[in-house]
């Protein structure tokens, strides 16, 4: 045991010794390395030191050189304010030069002003002692020299501008309408107040007038139609203003003869026949006419449209006259690029009141417009129908169109009869008009209304006076005459001079 103890001392102390033995170099080599880390150390501060003063002296030059140049532009903005303030203190010294010299130039005009206004007072009051009249005599005679001289002067304006915008007026209103007229073309078959019916021979009189005229007192009780039985061959006269009952008669006549059976009970029932055939006419008409121009009516306005086939005026046949405008107004409407379809139909429909006018009281116009408004049409077209005659005053362009299709169908040659009064008293009331002017001394209707020739007093209108009265007379027969068409003025100022030599 103690062998063991002294054996293990030994180790001990043998490591031991071997420990500080390797001890001794390992200290030696760490205080190497500690020396060399500390030289290492002072080289890099001092390349650091060195490089901070170099950036801190480029630094410095950077800003030495910025300052610089500041200073040198401030240097050159002083010298730019010292020039200029030395031209304000020139401009300055001038400015105060103009200014005495503009007072001093006030003071002379002042002077001159006070020596023009008493020389004018002189002036004026040596004139006025030379003229003999007074300022305000004189001012009165200019007055009325100018008021004169302007009446001629606007006067010959009005007569130019009124010349230069009628040429070209009619210039475009000629093609729009010359245009519409050569596309439109329509036959037209003048309208009576009776209508023939043939007879296969002339027994048949003696059948229709009946056993002590038993027949022919009925179907003229019937039928509301005067029937004339003459010496004409084979033939009988309807007549009756009447279109409507003169078409049922001539249909319930025409039926008797092809039966053959002529008494009173015949008579009644072919009557009643013939108005039932009429009224699916009359439907079929304005159905037809509605369709031909591509138009949806309502079916009551299609029936209405087909009574204007047995209705006319002047002689000129509504339905057709309709059709007529319907057509014109849609070409005019092309050629002013409006709407075509709803100048179409207000022309179709303008007449429509005259297939009820006798029913109810009021112009046709305004009839027709209440029946379009009734049966769902627009408020344009309800318009052009109330305005086409003037009723209402035309508001759109659609309205106006109406009027001058209207016009264009009715004024054309052949298209309605006119009574022998009513064209007399259409002359007379024309060269009326144009005498109740001061200075007319005598108007001479000419071409049938179409021209009306005015003659003038030389002493009371001059030429410019006389194309003034051209244009009052003109827009005066617009305002208060009814007329087809275009009505020329001439007005005419003649002198004339006459001596006796002896």
């Amino acid at each position: 045991m103690i062998g063991y103890v002294g054996l293990g001392v030994s180790l001990l102390a043998a490591l031991a010794l071997g420990y500080l033995l390797g001890s001794i170099p390992r200290k030696r080599r760490a205080e190497e390395l500690l020396r060399a880390a500390k030289e290492e150390a002072e080289q890099l501060k001092k390349e650091k030191l060195l490089e901070a003063r170099q950036q801190m002296q480029e630094m410095r030059e950077e800003l030495e050189e910025r300052s610089k140049r500041r200073e040198e532009e401030f240097a050159r903005m002083e010298e730019r304010i010292l020039r200029r303030e030395d031209r304000l203190g020139k401009k300055s010294s001038y400015l105060e030069k103009i200014e005495d010299s503009l007072r001093k130039d006030e003071e002379e005009l002042e002077q001159l002003r006070e020596v023009g206004t008493r020389l004018l007072a002189e002036g004026k009051a040596r004139l006025e002692r030379v003229a003999g009249w007074s300022q305000q005599d004189a001012q009165e005679h200019l007055l009325k020299l100018v008021e004169s001289e302007s009446q001629r002067f606007f006067s010959r304006k009005v007569e130019e501008v009124e010349r230069r915008a009628k040429e070209e007026a009619e210039q475009r209103a000629a093609r729009v309408i010359a245009t519409a007229i050569q596309r439109y073309a329509s036959e037209y078959i003048e309208e009576n107040v009776v209508s023939s019916v043939p007879l296969p021979s002339e027994e048949f009189k003696g059948r229709i007038i009946g056993r002590e005229g038993r027949n022919i007192k009925t179907f003229e009780a019937l039928t509301g139609v005067e029937l004339l039985i003459d010496d004409t061959p084979e033939m009988v006269v309807l007549s009756c203003f009447h279109p409507l009952r003169r078409e049922v008669a001539r249909i319930a006549l025409t039926r008797l003869i092809e039966d053959g059976r002529i008494h009173p009970a015949q008579i009644e029932e072919k009557v009643q026949r013939a108005k039932a055939r009429l009224a699916e006419r009359i439907k079929e008409e304005g159905r037809k006419a509605a369709f031909d121009l591509g138009i949806d009516l309502h079916p009551e306005l299609a029936t209405l449209l087909g009574r204007l086939q047995y209705r006319t005026s002047y002689g000129q046949n509504q339905l057709s006259h309709s059709l007529e405008v319907s057509l014109i107004a849609k070409m005019l409407a092309d050629e002013l690029g409006t709407n075509a379809g709803s100048a179409k139909r207000a022309g179709l429909l303008h007449d429509i009141g005259k297939a009820v006018d006798h029913e109810v009281d009021g112009p046709h116009a305004i009839i027709g417009a209440d029946l379009a408004r009734r049966y769902g049409e627009s408020p344009e077209v309800v318009h052009a129908i109330a305005a086409h005659h003037e009723d209402i005053e035309p508001k759109s362009v659609l309205a106006l169109l109406i009027q001058a299709a209207d016009t264009l169908s009715a004024a054309r040659p052949g298209a309605r009869q006119e009574t022998f009064e009513r064209y007399i008293q259409r002359l007379h009331d024309l060269e009326e008009l144009c005498r109740s002017f001061p200075a007319v001394h005598e108007a001479y209707a000419l071409q049938a209304g179409r021209e009306i020739r005015v003659m003038v007093q030389p002493e009371r209108a001059s030429d410019e006076v006389a194309a003034k009265l051209a244009y009052d007379i003109a827009r005066a027969i617009e305002e208060e005459l009814s007329y087809p068409g275009e009505i020329k003025v001439n007005v005419i100022r003649q002198t004339q001079f006459t001596e006796s030599a002896k």
